[in-house]
């Protein structure tokens, strides 16, 4: 059996910040083999013929800076990396999130000269002070062996391509330590926008139709396959923050994992979309006999869209988030002169984290064009959103959206058509409108 433990020697079986590409041939026994030298936050590593993106890197520089606060708040981080690629992220989390130990795990044993090339910048260790080891096993066999020696990591990274996360939720739940974190990532954007709705209700439970918000869709079904695969195992699950990149396309989430149940489906239920007045709307289980729109208070379904079961919660944790900035800020990720990327998408997230948001968003042209009148700009519509007790929040996964929860009877659509209606003629009369 393979022991997975420091404690025992093991078997082998467009953003980059600060980018710099180097092209160069390495001569191994005779043979050219094509490598590539990168670098990201100053850490230099090859990348060989492994797949790797330089896009990712925000994704890499979240989970750093969440593997780091864990270390912080707990005192300890071992993580598993499941599917290493080049193990530049098994590298980060062992520079800079300190980790203690890291298994760094890559099927094809083809990668493993890159994989230790770049992990040697990190003395090994011996024994009880080992820092990192490598494997060369299927993810769901190096995390069942781990579970099965009780062998239990603080964070698992599992970047896995299109829906295969699906396949390794529950054994990297059951590897994780109480109060873990579980980062991980789907790339199927053609479920995500409701193309398959039969291989969706297979990977995650969820049967998904078409609607114009999928990126957000896409991120509120991949949490919702967890907090099904969580429930079964007796756990519940936390978002702490989630991420859409367009290339890929990308969703990724951190997820807290701890013992105990979601109470009564809570966050776990059912999104609805008008075809005919593009209002969205939410509806828990006990709702599903009720669904219509307020535009006619019929049941049309050729009018409305209904997907679920998904995620229906806050997609991000406020506090967290604060956290994380304040780390980019120690760090001098963030807060210099120019606002970076990472600063932008934070400050989004932290937007978007109030938990009266509701799902989907609203395309402001949309709305302008129902109400046949030219659409304002962006910040002065949330300005006027703002005065009547709005909720909002841009989108970092689409930003020529805004998304609104109104704090009244009426419905979001109306509301927004009144105020372009107000903003219209406050244009037209040269005047402005006071709210009592």
């Amino acid at each position: 059996m393979l022991t997975l433990s420091p404690k025992a020697p093991f078997l082998y079986k467009p953003q980059n910040p600060n980018p710099k590409t180097q092209h160069y041939k390495q001569q191994i026994n005779g043979i050219y083999c094509k490598s590539e030298l990168q670098s990201e936050r100053g850490l230099e590593f090859e990348t060989g013929e492994t797949f790797f993106r330089h896009e990712s890197a925000k994704g890499r520089d979240l989970g750093v800076l969440a593997a780091s606060l864990y270390n912080q708040s707990k005192g300890k981080l071992r993580v598993l990396d499941a599917l290493c690629g080049c193990g530049i992220r098994s590298l980060r989390y062992l520079m800079e999130s300190k980790a203690d130990f890291v298994l760094a795990n890559d099927a094809n044993d083809e990668h493993r000269r890159v994989i230790l090339d770049n992990l040697k910048r990190v003395d090994r260790g011996f024994g009880d002070e080992r820092k990192w080891a490598v494997t060369h096993l299927d993810a769901n066999r190096v995390l069942s062996e781990c579970y099965l020696q009780k062998d239990f990591f603080d964070l698992i990274d599992i970047d896995s391509f299109g829906s295969d996360i699906s396949l390794f939720l529950r054994s990297a739940m059951n590897t994780l330590s109480f109060d873990g974190l579980l980062y991980v990532t789907s790339t199927d954007g053609h479920s995500s926008g409701g193309h398959h709705p039969d291989h969706t209700l297979a990977a995650y439970g969820a049967y998904v139709r078409p609607m114009p918000f999928s990126n957000e869709v896409g991120l509120r079904m991949l949490i919702g396959g967890a907090v099904r695969e969580a429930s079964v195992l007796g756990y519940y699950i936390t978002p702490l923050f989630s991420y859409y990149s367009y290339h890929g396309p990308v969703f990724r989430v951190m997820l807290r994992v701890n013992r105990g149940k979601l109470l009564e489906n809570r966050h776990y239920g059912f999104i609805t979309y008008c075809n005919k007045c593009g209002d969205s709307q939410e509806f828990s289980w006990a709702e599903l006999g009720q669904i219509s729109c307020s535009c006619n208070g019929s049941h049309d379904s050729s009018a409305l869209m209904i997907s679920g079961p998904l995620w229906i919660g806050p997609l991000h944790s406020a506090a967290y988030i604060s956290e994380m900035i304040n780390l980019a800020e120690e760090w001098g990720w963030i807060g210099n002169d120019a606002e970076t990327d990472l600063e932008k998408l934070l400050k989004q997230m932290l937007d978007e984290s109030d938990p009266r948001l509701k799902s989907g968003y609203i395309k402001m042209d949309e709305v302008a064009s129902r109400a046949k009148i030219n659409s304002p700009p962006l910040r002065t519509m949330m300005s006027a959103m703002q005065k009547v007790y709005f909720s909002l929040g841009t989108l970092h996964r689409d930003l020529s959206r805004t998304r609104a929860h109104a704090m009244g009877h009426y419905g979001v659509h109306l509301t927004l058509l009144f105020l372009l209606e107000i903003l219209n003629m406050e244009q037209l009369l040269g005047i402005e409108f006071k709210t009592i």
